[in-house]
This record gives structure tokens, C-alpha cells and sequence, in this order.
């Protein structure tokens, strides 16, 4: 799988998404991760990327023009390689849907996905209406930039992708898979502060142990994102 970032910190993404699995990804050609650096694509002596927004109001604004070439860019490396490719563009918004894992899991059967970071009080909106089919955020906050949800986004989406996890079943058993959070995990040493592993996980008996499992999980579950199985399991009278 392919992931533009459009940025206007190419080197922090980089340095962020070049360690752990989806760096190790990166080197062995699982994923194809490509950060461009929006203020190459100014036509300003000085760089410049921004401007003050019509109407007044504090703060700048990312300029249409340069992110549009940036995408241009984006686009044609794509077609070079892609015969009739178009950038899947995802906008990092605090106004976009929540990231969940079933979008992860969208989007990871997609061949390409271009995220793009805003900065300062956003982009200009016509840049949005032109070239971006989707606004993701990653929660009800505000941060200074969207080069941390973008890396957010592509590792939750790399991770899935073909190789870059080494079984499928490392992600097939983890939280959200099945609407429920994941069991506790334990590993050695067997007793620790006076806490033990439970005695079922050291049994060697597999239908016990994945029995113990669900019912850990849905347990913790209920203590923790009681949201969660409201979203399961949805109340009678919703129910067709």
C-alpha cells in the first residue's frame, strides 16, 4: 500500500513513522510511505504558505494554491506508476468522523490514501471542496497540526496492510476487533507483588483458556467502554 502525506514537517512524520513495525515495513518495501513538504510547492520567495482570512479574524490560513500543487505532485508521481490513479485524499479535521478501527480497516483495502495536515486556523474551504473526499479526526480536541493524527492514521491503516504485521492473527484478536476490548495479557514472571497470573492461563487446557478470554474481555469491557456494547448491542426497540 501507498500513503502520501501532503505536511508542512515532512521531517517529524518521517522520524515518526521510521521506527518500530511500520518503520521495519518501510525498509523491507511492505509499505510505500511518502512525504511531501507543502511549502516546496509556494510560489512566494519567502516560502509562504499562508494568508489572512477574508472577514477578519485571528490567525492564518493555508493558502489554496500551493496545496494544489503539492497535490498535482501527489497525483502524477501516482499515474507514473498507477495507470488512472487519483489520490484518495483524507483531510485531518478537527470537524471530520472520529477514526475508529473499521475505518482503519477501510482504508486499508484501498491501493492509495493521501493524507493531508492543516496548520494554523485550517485551509482554505474551496481546497477541501476541490480535492479532498473525506475529513477524519481523531477525536474533540484541537491540536496545533495534523502531522500527529496523520501518523495516527497511517499506522492504524499500515499495520494491516499485507506483511507488515507478521501473522494476520495479531490483529485479528486485538481490541475493537469484535466491538469488545481485549483480554488482560499476562507474562512472566508467574507471581509479581503478590499478583498472580490467573491459574486458567497456566493450565494448558486452550478451550479454558479462550473461554476465560471472552469472558475477560466482555468483562472488561462493561468496567471500561460500557459505549462500546450500547454500540453492539443496540436497546430492543432500535432492533428490526
Amino acid at each position: 500500500m501507498r500513503i502520501d502525506i501532503m505536511t508542512l514537517f515532512p521531517e517529524f512524520v518521517d522520524y515518526v513513522l521510521s521506527e518500530s513495525i511500520i518503520g521495519r515495513a518501510r525498509k523491507a518495501g511492505k509499505l510505500d510511505i511518502r512525504t511531501y513538504n507543502i511549502r516546496d510547492y509556494s510560489e512566494d520567495k519567502h516560502r509562504r504558505v499562508d494568508d489572512t482570512p477574508y472577514g477578519g479574524g485571528k490567525g492564518m490560513l493555508m493558502a489554496a494554491p500551493p496545496i494544489y500543487r503539492c497535490y498535482e505532485a501527489v497525483r502524477d508521481s501516482l499515474r507514473s506508476e498507477t495507470e488512472d490513479e487519483e489520490p484518495y485524499v483524507i483531510y485531518m479535521s478537527p470537524a471530520g468522523k472520529v477514526f475508529t478501527q473499521e475505518d482503519a480497516k477501510r482504508l486499508a483495502k484501498k491501493k492509495e490514501i493521501t493524507l493531508l495536515c492543516g496548520h494554523y486556523e485550517g485551509v482554505d474551504q474551496r481546497l477541501i471542496d476541490e480535492i479532498v473526499d473525506e475529513e477524519i479526526s481523531i477525536g474533540d480536541f484541537v491540536l496545533t497540526g495534523g502531522e500527529i493524527p496523520a501518523c495516527l492514521v497511517a499506522d492504524a491503516v499500515g499495520r494491516l496492510c499485507d506483511g507488515v504485521l507478521s501473522e494476520p492473527e495479531c490483529y485479528e484478536k486485538e481490541s475493537f476487533e469484535d466491538g469488545v476490548l481485549e483480554y488482560p495479557q499476562y507474562t512472566r514472571p508467574p507471581v509479581w507483588m503478590g499478583r498472580e497470573v490467573p491459574e486458567v492461563l497456566i493450565s494448558g487446557h486452550h478451550a479454558n483458556i479462550e473461554k476465560w478470554r471472552a469472558e475477560a474481555a466482555l468483562e472488561k469491557t462493561r468496567e471500561k467502554r460500557p459505549d462500546l456494547l450500547e454500540m453492539k448491542d443496540p436497546p430492543e426497540e432500535e432492533r428490526s
